[in-house]
This record gives structure tokens, C-alpha cells and sequence, in this order.
């Protein structure tokens, strides 16, 4: 099971899994209201590495990227759900619209982001590199994301409030 660390505490553990030579992986992202899509990936991006760290969005990043709707569970327990995961050794959050500060302070063995991003436009990719790691795209689980979930919901249990050309 992992934990949720600051990053001040997760720059420590950082250099202390550096000097036992572990090699680190990192992803980020919301991770709101999990899903098969998400534990695939990070399954996936584990395998990439000895110590997976997930960069996780505060809910006032989420809010500003993705609407005042937005995230439906709180940072709390977003961090809790996927520190549970036996995939996921750390849980750290930013609140930056980008991890870039938080990839520059960590600086990785692998980055990795969701196919779905082009390789130069992975935010950080080029400070890991740059610092002798790679930077990987894992294939996402076609129709999984969480705007499906909550579309879905809204389908089943709303359904005036759905657009029509939604509904199932």
C-alpha cells in the first residue's frame, strides 16, 4: 500500500530510492473517480519501474482545467483510493495546472504520460530526458475515462438532464 507525501517529504524519499538505486516512475493526472482505465495504466506504467509516484491534481487545479464542476471527489480521497492500489508506491499533490515543478524537483528514471499525448508535448519530458531518463505513452483502454462515467450516471439516472444524443 502507498502513501501520501508532501513534497517536501517526497523530494527526500526521492533521493533516498536515488541512492538505493531504485528506479522511479512517475504519471500524473486527476484520477477522478477511478476507474478499469486508470488502474490499467498505472498497472502499466509500474511495470516501467521499481517505485511508481503519482503526481495528482489538487482539486483547485482540477477546478481551473476542468470546469467548477469538477473534480467529484475530493483530494482526499482521490489520494486514499489510489495510494490503496498495490500498483502505487507514492501519492504527491500539485497544484499547478502542469507538474512541471514537481517532475524538475523529483527528476524521475521514467516519465510517463497516456498514448493519447504526442511525446513533445508531454509537460516535463524534456527536463527527464535531459537528466538521462525516457519518457513513456501507454496505450489507454478505449472508452474508459471519467467524462464516460459521469455521462453514463447522468444517462441512467438523469436522463432529462442527458443530451439526447447521449442517451443509451
Amino acid at each position: 500500500m502507498g502513501c501520501v507525501l508532501s513534497l517536501p517529504a517526497m523530494v527526500r524519499e526521492r533521493r533516498k530510492l536515488k541512492r538505493l538505486g531504485k528506479r522511479v516512475v512517475f504519471t500524473n493526472g486527476t484520477f477522478d473517480i477511478l476507474h478499469r482505465g486508470h488502474v490499467t495504466y498505472l498497472q502499466a506504467a509500474r511495470r516501467l519501474g521499481d517505485v511508481l509516484v503519482v503526481g495528482l491534481n489538487t482539486d483547485d487545479s482540477i477546478r481551473r482545467i476542468k470546469g467548477p464542476q469538477r473534480p467529484i471527489n475530493p483530494n482526499r480521497d482521490r489520494a486514499g483510493v489510489l495510494a490503496a492500489l498495490g500498483c502505487v508506491d507514492y501519492v504527491v499533490f500539485f497544484g499547478d495546472d502542469t507538474p512541471a515543478r514537481l517532475i524538475q524537483a523529483l527528476l524521475p528514471d521514467v516519465l510517463v504520460k497516456g498514448a493519447d499525448w504526442k511525446k513533445g508535448a508531454i509537460v516535463g519530458g524534456d527536463v527527464v530526458e535531459a537528466n538521462g531518463g525516457n519518457v513513456r505513452r501507454i496505450r489507454l483502454v478505449q472508452g474508459r475515462s471519467t467524462t464516460n462515467v459521469i455521462q453514463r450516471i447522468l444517462d441512467v439516472y438523469c436522463p432529462s438532464q442527458s443530451e439526447p444524443s447521449r442517451r443509451r
